[in-house]
């Protein structure tokens, strides 16, 4: 891949990182959350896509507002995909917070040829001490990205209050 076609997604994180990072707290492993993918519910069932889309990923608490992710999983095209954003949820009703996540994806292969591009997608997060659940809310953009709602449990390892 020709590292050039990185550089307006590289930019543009490195652009939506830089608040999160200036209100970082200092960083304790213990709060990192891990997932193993999603569960994507597809609007479009009919189109034998992957439901089921394992993998890894991470995210990490700068604030109560902003936390960094990334990771890769099989994604509903049967094709590995990485990703590597910045969510910002600044709303939180009944203990749900919401928001949305800004940031890159790649492996699809009908959307830039499998390429990066770049992504805001409307999040909610539920957490309890150790485990969690990101839900979000991915739009259909016709011939290129089928659309759905996805479900990502995470947990964090050590002792939480």
């Amino acid at each position: 891949m020709n590292p050039l076609r990185m550089l307006p997604v590289s930019s543009a994180l490195l652009a939506l990182l830089l608040p999160g990072l200036a209100v970082a707290q200092s960083f304790d492993p213990k709060n990192i959350w891990v997932n193993p993918g999603f569960y994507s519910a597809h609007f479009d069932s009919g189109k034998g896509l992957e439901n089921v889309n394992p993998g890894l990923g991470f995210e990490y608490p700068l604030s109560d507002t902003y936390r960094i992710t990334a990771g890769t999983f099989h994604n509903s095209d049967r094709r590995q995909s990485k990703y590597v954003g910045l969510y910002v949820l600044p709303f939180e009703f009944y203990g749900v917070k919401f928001g949305a996540v800004v940031g890159g994806f790649d492996g699809y292969p009908n959307y830039r040829n499998g390429n990066w591009f770049p992504a805001i997608i409307p999040t909610a997060a539920i957490e309890g001490k150790n485990w969690g659940l990101n839900i979000a809310y991915v739009p259909t953009i016709k011939n290129r990205l089928y659309g759905a709602l996805t479900f990502q449990v995470k947990y964090r390892f050590g002792d939480h209050e």
